[in-house]
């Protein structure tokens, strides 16, 4: 098959990415039943025009079917936790919470998932933001819906410094760590490979701090639009002087702690000082609206916004004392607690990931892959163990305890049904490297770089959103991606830590449509089987995300002038400031 053209080649290398697209977004199949599908569809590609060993294919499934289940183990730990909150009175004590803070359904989306998600993002990564983020907006009395959709939509800015920096220090480490014509450059340049690493990722946060200063202005412009009483896009944008506020109590932070302290601390810190800054703003009734927004009535949502899970609205007054509200929120402090210990304290860390407590299987059938499983360092392990705390610390019964595992158990095995198949699909997609052929994404990459040439720059962030959308993951599409990148920079004769971190920034974006990222989210909420639906709408932000990124990168490496990059940018501008302007003339309703 190495005689084929490289167009027929990165077409069929295309065609996996195509089927789940085709039956998730535009026929709009439930992911348990599309993803079988492309996984049989993807295993055919990789054996017929890869001559993908046998062995390699099963390795690849063996690998998928692990991380699917470590997946699961955090869906279901924070799934459980919710429930036990739920059942021990706790949810509704915090959902009259946030609505004492704010009644208004943007100012809650705002603080709960832009900036609380940020921060369990910084801690966690890998989709724990949004599987704890929609339920928490749910309990406040979002539709399923617009709760997922809200906590995706958020896996953009966040992302690129998750889990304490993993997409940089794993993901683009690896990628370029070692290899001859990185390390020519680094000479030539006279710079260690961690100083290279600092550059690029304080430029993955100068990109990412220019773009996601308007992420809660578009999120919340698409939560009135999509699912406002009046679909109004001028609903969300009448509150823009506090969603642009929110988004610099983040970005700015953020960037200043990328240049200081490196890639691990950005989103932890950032997102923590932030939320303190924005949640004593709005106490303080700074950008306020005049009058709270709020979603129609429950009677009158749409089918497709509800799911399975429900919090009763009812909460005696009497139980609204500083000290319930510190003792309904304490499981999640914990839990923030915990997911900061066991990654960020090396001792901690060392002892939750030795081999005494991780599961191996190395090179799987003579395949040469290997996968594990690390289960006390799985988020869904401290989920748990913050739940035998609730036992005590609210005294729970039986029945609520038992009701509780019954009905997480019961959602878990819904998700399981496409997880199981969608993440083995991935990895043989990036596993179908062959004698005579790279991995598919490799060539599909390699048949787009002949494309763009020196336009390359714009279409860096797509092919880095493309990668985790296929992997689940920001850190896998820079470890798949990284290099390759590196080198089209140089082919073209630009600046390579650049185009890297353009890279960087697309793949965080991509994590917004990432299918196991939707599935597990809508899993915690109950709401499987509108995983189409969900991507048709975050594919609107991720799409503008990498866009803007692209055009940056233009106008990094090219300058302004007569160039596309600058029409590019100064569109974008436009585009900013007219839905600006439309919010200040519609005025803080």
């Amino acid at each position: 098959m190495q005689d084929l053209p490289l167009t027929v080649l990165s077409l069929l290398a295309l065609a996996p990415i195509a089927v789940v697209m085709l039956l998730l977004v535009v026929l709009r199949w439930p992911a348990k039943h599309a993803m079988p599908v492309a996984y049989l569809f993807t295993v055919a590609i990789a054996m017929v025009f890869w001559k993908t060993p046998g062995v390699q294919i099963a390795g690849a499934t063996v690998h998928g079917v692990v991380t699917a289940c470590n997946i699961l183990f955090i869906v279901f730990g924070a799934i459980l936790l919710v429930n036990t909150l739920k059942e021990s009175g706790g949810l509704q004590i915090i959902r009259q919470g946030f609505i004492n803070i704010s009644p208004d359904r943007r100012v809650q989306a705002i603080i709960i998932a832009w900036m609380f998600g940020a921060f369990i993002e910084g801690a966690a990564g890998f989709g724990t933001p949004a599987a704890i983020a929609a339920p928490l907006l749910v309990a406040v009395g979002f539709p399923a819906m617009a709760a997922v959709m809200v906590a995706l939509i958020i896996q953009s800015t966040p992302v690129s410094f998750g889990a304490a920096g993993t997409p940089i220090l794993v993901g683009v480490n690896t990628g370029l760590s070692g290899q001859p014509q990185v390390q020519a450059l680094l000479e030539h340049l006279g710079v260690s490979h961690e100083a290279y690493l600092h550059t690029i990722g304080f430029t993955v946060a100068t990109i990412h701090g220019s773009i996601g200063t308007f992420v809660p202005l578009i999120m919340i412009s698409m939560m009135t639009a999509f699912f406002g009483k009046n679909r109004s896009l001028k609903e969300g944008l009448a509150l823009w002087k506090f969603a642009l506020f929110s988004g610099l109590a983040f970005t700015v932070p953020y960037t200043i702690f990328a240049y200081f302290l490196g890639p691990e601390f950005p989103t932890l810190l950032g997102s923590l000082l932030g939320l303190g800054i924005v949640i004593l703003a709005t106490r303080t009734g700074l950008f306020q609206p005049k009058k709270p927004w709020d979603f129609p009535e429950k009677k009158d949502w749409e089918k497709d916004w509800t799911g399975e899970f429900e919090v009763d609205d009812h909460v005696a007054q009497s139980d609204l004392t500083h000290g319930s509200m510190f003792k309904a929120w304490s499981p999640y402090l914990v839990v923030a607690a915990l997911l900061v210990l066991t990654r960020t304290v090396v001792p901690i860390k060392s002892l939750v990931t030795s081999a005494a407590v991780t599961l191996k299987w190395t090179d799987i059938f003579g395949s040469g892959i290997s996968t594990k499983s690390q289960p006390l360092y799985l988020p869904g392990f401290l989920f748990i163990v913050t739940v035998l705390m609730v036992y005590v610390l609210f005294r729970m019964k039986g029945t609520q305890i038992r009701r509780s595992w019954k009905d997480s158990g019961h959602t878990m095995l819904g998700a399981a049904s496409a997880l199981i198949f969608s993440v083995p699909m991935v990895q043989v997609f990036i596993n179908s490297q062959s004698e005579s052929l790279s991995q598919m994404p490799l060539v599909l990459a390699d048949g787009v770089s002949a494309l763009f040439g020196s336009l390359w720059p714009l279409i860096a962030p797509t092919i880095g959103a493309l990668g985790a959308f296929v992997a689940g993951s920001n850190t896998i599409s820079n470890m798949m991606f990284s290099l390759f990148q590196f080198g089209m920079a140089e082919k073209i004769g630009v600046t390579a830590s650049v185009v890297v971190a353009l890279q960087a920034v697309g793949g965080a974006a991509g994590n917004m449509i990432c299918v196991h990222n939707v599935v597990a989210a809508s899993a915690t909420v109950g709401l499987l089987g509108k995983e189409g639906s969900m991507i048709r709408k975050t594919l609107i932000p991720m799409s503008w995300y990498a866009l803007f990124a692209g055009s940056l990168g233009l106008v990094i490496l090219y300058g302004l002038g007569a160039n596309l990059g600058t029409f590019l940018l100064a569109a974008m501008i436009v585009f900013l400031i007219s839905l600006i302007v439309k919010g200040a003339r519609a005025g803080v309703s």
